[in-house]
């Protein structure tokens, strides 16, 4: 049999978590900037929702300690049950677990605070004891310092993590631009989240493809003057 981590992630072999991404844990990041952080989750759940990626978000001490999840996340699953934790590891509760089983794919795309605590004990565990490939988003996820984040991730590669971007996440999903239903709504990400990518794309679109721009109403450009 061929190493399953061969196998390129598609819509129909993968699910997502997304543990604690509330904002005392989000205080307490210094790995990445907080609002590329932030950008960079509301672009993994996008994308998620655009493939119909079931998705699991798990939240830890909410109103005691952690704060609610963000809402521009949360914008993205209307309706969708939090799984409130007291573990900092995520597998240890029942709830996660059974989510998970219950979404029948053992690779596992994860998003989470902080890398080096709750991404470690989850992906480590979900991995020895339930047998799950795990696929770490790397700039969705962010530590309590640099190292922390580095160490923590080279650790859980040396156990076998398969480290990811949202990005990387995004295209492996799309894989053919020929896929026309899902082309305009992965464009739409990629503009709105993928910072000198996106504005590549507009770009293209105005200039190249002569595509009307991206603007609400009518924007006049008043021609320079020469200076006398």
């Amino acid at each position: 049999m061929s190493d399953p981590k061969l196998q390129v992630l598609t819509p129909q072999n993968c699910q997502l978590i997304f543990i604690d991404h509330q904002p005392q844990m989000a205080f307490g990041v210094q790995s990445i900037d907080r609002q590329v952080l932030k950008n960079n989750v509301v672009g993994l759940a996008k994308a998620a929702k655009i493939f119909n990626i079931p998705t699991t978000i798990t939240t830890v001490e909410t109103e005691s300690f952690s704060g609610f999840t963000y809402p521009e996340l949360l914008d993205v699953f209307p309706g969708q049950k939090l799984l409130e934790r007291t573990s900092m590891n995520s597998w240890d509760d029942q709830k996660v677990r059974d989510a998970l089983a219950a979404n029948a794919r053992k690779k596992v795309v994860v998003s989470g605070l902080w890398t080096e605590v709750c991404n470690n004990t989850f992906a480590l565990c979900a991995m020895d004891e339930g047998g799950y490939e795990i696929y770490m988003v790397a700039d969705a996820s962010g530590g309590i310092t640099k190292e922390g984040h580095e160490y923590g991730m080279q650790r859980m590669i040396q156990a076998g993590v398969v480290p990811v971007t949202w990005q990387q996440v995004l295209l492996e999903w799309q894989r053919d631009w020929a896929r026309r239903d899902t082309y305009d709504a992965v464009m739409k990400v990629v503009r709105e989240h993928s910072g000198a990518y996106g504005m590549g794309v507009d770009y293209a679109y105005t200039m190249v493809h002569k595509a009307p721009q991206r603007a609400s109403g009518t924007h006049e450009i008043v021609p320079a003057v020469p200076a006398k």
